[in-house]
């Protein structure tokens, strides 16, 4: 969170109402499919989640949607990006950055709760249930703050496959309720899905037979790599340009 870096390059979708939509190519041998990809909580006005979503689209073959989080108002603006945590493992969280981190984050409390996951979840829902044409629907999310993002229980009943990309605040019962195939993009230092974490979804997982998944760990990545990564340091492009492609892979082979 308040870190990062906006991406180069122009979206190439457009806005159908309040969400995001990049169509797959005319070339594409199907329309019965199609992804959500679930913004971090700077939402729709960040251009890295569609960006994405045109990069998903183009390297699938599949329709994609970023739905509108936050109703138009994300709690924190893309102005609010500061270096405040580290952008690749290795680098210390100093107690300054930590007090900093604290003291921009308090005004955005009422909008998180405002956005609580009740709520953010009936939209997607809304969304999805709108979009009654495709017969399979993969979702990919990236940052699960305050259960915001990439949610994986609140979609078992709507999405067939899911890519998480650097949890946080993922309970086992969570874990335990996927259902679908999962393929986890994970950083090497992360304090919100620390190596304990790790370890716990992947013994659930083990223990869920019936359950298809795969776990990837991207060496010298710090939390949020996979969608606002510092392009410069060629640790972190590889993990991100890895990730984008390990979710181009497990789509195309589940969904």
């Amino acid at each position: 969170m308040l870190q990062g870096i906006v991406l180069p390059g122009d979206p190439k979708g457009s806005m159908v109402g309040p969400n995001y939509f990049t169509p797959a190519p005319t070339d594409a041998k199907q329309k019965t499919k199609a992804i959500v990809l679930l913004t971090d909580i700077f939402g729709l006005p960040l251009p890295n989640p569609r960006i994405v979503a045109d990069h998903l689209a183009e390297h699938i073959g599949v329709d994609v949607w970023v739905p509108d989080f936050f109703n138009g108002k994300p709690p924190f603006n893309v102005n609010d990006l500061e270096p405040l945590m580290p952008d690749r493992a290795g680098v210390k969280f100093t107690w300054a950055n930590i007090a900093l981190l604290i003291f921009k984050v308090l005004p955005a409390i009422p909008g998180m709760i405002f956005n609580r996951p009740s709520i953010v979840d009936a939209r997607v829902h809304e969304m999805i249930k709108a979009e009654k044409g495709y017969e399979k629907i993969g979702a990919v999310g990236q940052i699960l703050l305050w259960r915001f993002h990439g949610r994986p229980s609140g979609f078992d009943d709507s999405v067939n496959t899911i890519v998480i990309a650097h949890p946080s605040t993922l309970k086992p019962a969570q874990i335990q309720a996927i259902k679908v195939p999962t393929s986890w993009a994970l950083a090497e230092e992360d304090m919100s899905f620390k190596d304990s974490d790790v370890k716990t979804a992947q013994d659930i997982f083990n223990k869920l037979n019936h359950v298809e998944y795969e776990f990837k760990i991207w060496k010298g990545t710090f939390h949020g790599f996979a969608v606002r990564p510092n392009l410069q340091v060629p640790e972190v492009k590889a993990g991100y340009e890895g990730a984008l492609d390990q979710t181009v892979a497990w789509f195309k082979k589940t969904l």
